[in-house]
C-alpha cells in the first residue's frame, strides 16, 4: 500500500506541472505578444501569460529582436529571455532552416574531417587568454513530495503531499567572473578555502568549466556521428551533426556541489544517568560533491568550408536515481579581436540543470530547475 501510494504520488509530481505547460511555437509566441499589445495589457499581465508557456522551438536572436516591436516591459522581457534560454537546444523554426539538400557521404565525412583538423591545430593552440564571464541565474522554487516521516531514501515513509512552491523559473541575480583559458579550454576556477558547503545547498553549484571541445570530438569519434540537418547562424550555412557516446567511451564529467548526505554515526537511545539522549543522536549530515561519469549524446554545428566548430550542445545521459538529473550545455563559438588578431572563442553557453538540492535528507524530495546564461567578453591576451 505505502509503495502504490509513492507511486502515485510520482506520477502526480511528473504529470501535474506539465498540464499548465502550453506547448507554443514561436510564430504564436508573436501573435500572443501582438494580441497583448493589442489590448494594451500591463506588463505584469502579460508576464504571466508568458509563465506557461513552453516553447517546441529555439527562441532566436532575431525573433527576439523581432518581438521588440511590442514594447515589452522588464517582466515581460526576463520571461521572454527565460524562453529564449530554456528553447536554446531545440532547432530553430523550420521556416528558419535553409532549404538545402542533404550532402551524401562523403561530403559529410569532409565536413567532419575538416572539424577535427581545426579542433586539433586551431581551436587546441588558442594562446592563453581571460576575459570577464558575465552569468545571469534563473531557478524555479522547490516542487517535492513532503512526508511526515523517513527513514532510508529520497522518497521517504510516510503520507506523501504534493506541494508544488514557486514551480515558475524566476531571475535570480547576476554576477561577472574573471575566467582564464589556455588552448581553448576554460580553467576551473580556484577553491574558497572554508567554504561551508552547508551554504552552498541553496544554490547548487555546478563544478568544472564545461565541455572540452577537443575531447567531445575524440569522445564522438569512437561512438556515433549522424547527419542531422542544416541550420542557419549569423547569415551563413552550417552543418548540424548528431553523436551519441557510450558510457564506457565517455570522458565526460559532471561535478556539483554540494548535497546534503545523512549518515548512521550511533545510537538515539539515552546512555547512563545523561537522562537524555545521547551525544551522537544516530544520524550526522555531511556535505558532499555529486561526481559522475556518464555517457552523453549532443549536436555539433560545423562551417562546411572551413571545419570551424560554431557551436556546441552536450546533453549527459544520468539516471533518474541521480542527485543531478540533468545537465545540458550550449556554447557558441564566434571570432572575436584579441590583441590585433581573429580569434575565434567561446562567446556565450548555457547550461540547463535540474537538481535533487535536499540529497539524501531522509525529509523530502525535491527538484530544482537552474537555467545558467552566460556570455563572455573583453577577451585579453595573457
Amino acid at each position: 500500500m505505502r509503495r502504490l501510494i509513492v507511486l502515485i504520488a510520482i506520477v502526480l509530481f511528473i504529470w501535474l506541472p506539465s498540464m499548465a505547460a502550453t506547448k507554443t511555437t514561436v510564430k504564436q509566441l508573436d501573435e500572443l505578444l501582438a494580441d497583448q499589445h493589442k489590448l494594451a495589457r500591463t506588463d505584469e499581465a502579460t508576464a504571466v501569460s508568458l509563465k506557461d508557456l513552453h516553447l517546441t522551438e529555439q527562441l532566436t536572436t532575431a525573433a527576439i529582436n523581432g518581438l521588440t516591436r511590442y514594447d515589452p516591459g522588464p517582466l515581460t522581457i526576463t520571461q521572454i529571455r527565460i524562453l529564449a534560454a530554456d528553447s536554446s537546444l531545440l532547432p530553430s523554426p523550420p521556416s528558419d532552416l535553409p532549404a538545402v539538400p542533404v550532402p551524401d557521404k562523403a561530403a559529410q565525412s569532409a565536413i567532419i574531417a575538416r572539424a577535427v583538423d581545426y579542433a586539433t591545430h586551431q581551436f587546441a593552440t588558442l594562446p592563453k587568454l581571460s576575459a570577464e564571464k558575465v552569468t545571469t541565474r534563473y531557478q524555479n522554487g522547490i516542487e517535492y513530495i513532503q512526508t511526515n516521516s523517513g527513514t532510508s531514501s529520497n522518497f521517504a515513509n510516510g503520507s506523501p503531499e504534493l506541494n508544488p512552491i514557486n514551480q515558475y523559473l524566476r531571475i535570480l541575480g547576476e554576477h561577472t567572473s574573471p575566467v582564464q583559458s589556455e588552448g581553448g579550454v576554460e580553467l576551473p576556477p580556484a577553491k574558497v578555502k572554508g567554504l561551508d558547503p552547508a551554504s552552498q545547498n541553496g544554490q547548487i553549484s555546478q563544478g568544472g568549466s564545461g565541455p572540452v571541445l577537443g575531447m567531445i570530438l575524440m569522445d564522438a569519434g569512437k561512438g556515433q556521428i549522424s547527419w542531422l540537418r542544416w541550420e542557419s547562424i549569423d547569415d551563413k550555412q552550417i552543418a548540424v551533426f548528431a553523436f551519441a557516446v557510450d558510457k564506457k567511451q565517455s570522458q565526460y564529467r559532471v561535478d556539483y556541489c554540494c548535497f546534503p548526505v545523512k549518515e548512521n554515526v550511533g545510537s538515539a537511545i539515552p546512555v547512563g544517568n545523561m537522562g537524555g539522549m545521547s551525544a551522537a543522536h544516530g544520524t550526522v549530515t555531511t556535505f558532499k560533491p555529486f561526481l559522475a561519469k556518464p555517457g552523453y549524446h549532443g549536436q555539433l554545428f560545423i562551417d562546411p568550408e572551413t571545419g570551424t566548430i560554431v557551436r556546441l550542445i552536450t546533453q549527459a545521459d544520468l539516471k533518474p536515481t541521480d542527485f543531478v538529473h540533468q545537465e545540458d550545455i550550449r556554447v557558441d563559438y564566434s571570432r572575436v579581436n584579441i590583441g590585433g588578431k581573429q580569434y575565434v572563442v567561446p562567446v556565450k553557453s548555457v547550461i540547463l540543470t535540474e537538481v535533487v538540492p535536499n540529497g539524501d535528507s531522509y525529509v523530502k524530495y525535491s527538484t530544482r530547475r537552474t537555467l545558467f546564461d552566460m556570455e563572455y567578453r573583453n577577451y585579453q591576451l595573457r
